[in-house]
């Protein structure tokens, strides 16, 4: 058995250890879930929304993707690094319950600027949601297991899109977009109060030169890796494939096929949080295969299928039915889950103990400040622009953009593979352990 595997064999674990893991994931689960949901709400009640407040399609990719986008990017690190340095435990709360609250402050919104800045509110609660769940497990859970582990809480990500799309598109049409709004903030406090007992507190690092020193210092000296720098710039390039598309594919699947939010959330939502948990799960099991190998080359699958899912998707984009559309859409929702417990563990991979956080926090600025910031932004003006041309399918022309970024995506990521391999290969010391 080679170092790197020895060092990530499966150790014997006492049934109250092994419950309590399971708590511990199920409870990142169970709050990733409800900070997927509060962030996608707006998107399946867009039209809603368009239509109550008086939106262009411009100012609906401003708020749904610039107010966020800004304020989440720019907080991840900062908040990243408050959790590798102190509790990440009590980051993730205080977390909860600001997103929960501005969710709910949306739902009384009466202008664009109101709905702006509490969007811009969630997303100062949600910077935090992933950084400290990471760091949680960096320090819970053993090495070998981590991507598994990377892979169930990142589950949350999709089931809380299937969750938003189908509950929020059917409590949409019942009761309006407001009291969804309001109802979905309000169960922050419960899932606020269930981390409380049953996360348990983690010890603080030890303080070295390499986590005491300022996070800026910090993340350019991770940044000056060439195999971190290639996994950012894959982060920078998937940002304009998936947050943009997923802002308005509800949009297009009603314009374009005449169907209603609770068709559009128990069709397309469904099928994406179905796709979702096959992704991670699958995904976190391939990372673990992929380390236990030792060869480094931890990104390659991932890469392949963001090829495949780019040409998929562009006669997606041109069905002349709705059921099609859904289906040839399939590989693009998938690619998205399959990749994130890939890039994560390479990220903490490179970054190493005791930075797991900011790893995934200079990721998540990467996939969350340009793409999620401008492409909604520019889908809304191509849309709005070809409309006003008088043609047809304006929203499918500026979707056009997810499957040229999701091109690059995969190659940037096959880029990054080989440094990844490279860089591993030079180490005197195995970094699996």
């Amino acid at each position: 058995m080679s170092t790197a595997a020895a060092a990530l064999a499966p150790s014997a674990v006492d049934p109250v250890s092994h419950r309590r893991t399971w708590v511990l994931l199920g409870t990142l689960l169970l709050i990733g879930i409800f900070s997927q949901i509060d962030r996608i709400l707006p998107f399946i009640l867009a039209e809603t929304i368009r239509r109550d407040l008086g939106l262009s399609d411009t100012q609906l990719g401003l708020v749904t993707g610039l107010a966020f986008a800004v304020c989440y990017s720019l907080m991840s690190l900062p908040l990243a690094r408050a959790a590798d340095r102190n509790s990440p435990k009590i980051v993730m709360i205080v977390c909860i319950l600001i997103w929960s609250t501005m969710t709910s402050l949306g739902g009384l919104a009466a202008s664009f600027l109101f709905l702006a800045i509490t969007r811009f509110g969630v997303a100062l609660g949600e910077a935090g949601a992933i950084p400290s769940a990471h760091a949680i497990i960096a320090r819970q859970i053993a090495p070998g297991r981590r991507g598994r582990a990377i892979g169930i809480v990142t589950m949350g990500i999709p089931l809380g899109t299937m969750m938003g799309f189908a509950g929020g598109g059917a409590l949409g049409d019942a009761i309006g977009w407001r009291a969804t709004l309001i109802g979905a903030g309000a169960a922050g406090g419960l899932i606020a109060f269930i981390a409380m007992i049953t996360i348990r507190a983690t010890p603080r690092l030890q303080c070295t030169p390499d986590n005491s020193e300022p996070f800026v210092r910090a993340s350019l000296r991770l940044l000056s890796n060439p195999a971190f720098r290639w996994i950012f710039i894959g982060s920078l390039v998937v940002g304009f494939a998936g947050p943009p598309f997923y802002v308005f594919a509800a949009s297009y699947l009603m314009r374009s096929y005449g169907l209603s939010a609770s068709e559009v959330g128990l069709s397309f939502g469904l099928l994406q949080g179905l796709m979702g948990i096959v992704g991670t799960m699958v995904g976190g099991a391939g990372f673990d295969r992929a380390v236990r190998s030792g060869t480094g080359r931890v990104l390659g699958p991932p890469a392949i299928l963001f090829l495949v899912a780019s040409i998929t998707t562009v006669p997606a984009l041109l069905a002349p039915s709705a059921w099609l559309s859904i289906a040839l859409l399939v590989p693009f929702m998938l690619s998205f889950s399959f990749l994130l417990p890939w890039a994560f563990g390479a990220a903490h991979l490179v970054a190493g103990k005791g930075k797991e956080a900011m790893a995934s926090g200079l990721v998540l600025i990467g996939s969350g400040l340009l793409g999620p910031a401008l492409g909604p932004v520019v889908i809304g003006m191509i849309s709005d622009a070809v409309t006003e041309a008088g043609l047809s399918n304006g929203l499918g022309f500026g979707l056009m953009m997810a499957p040229a970024a999701g091109l690059v995506t995969g190659l940037v990521m096959l880029v990054a593979n080989r440094r990844i391999a490279a860089w591993i290969g030079r180490q005197p010391e195995p970094v699996f352990s």
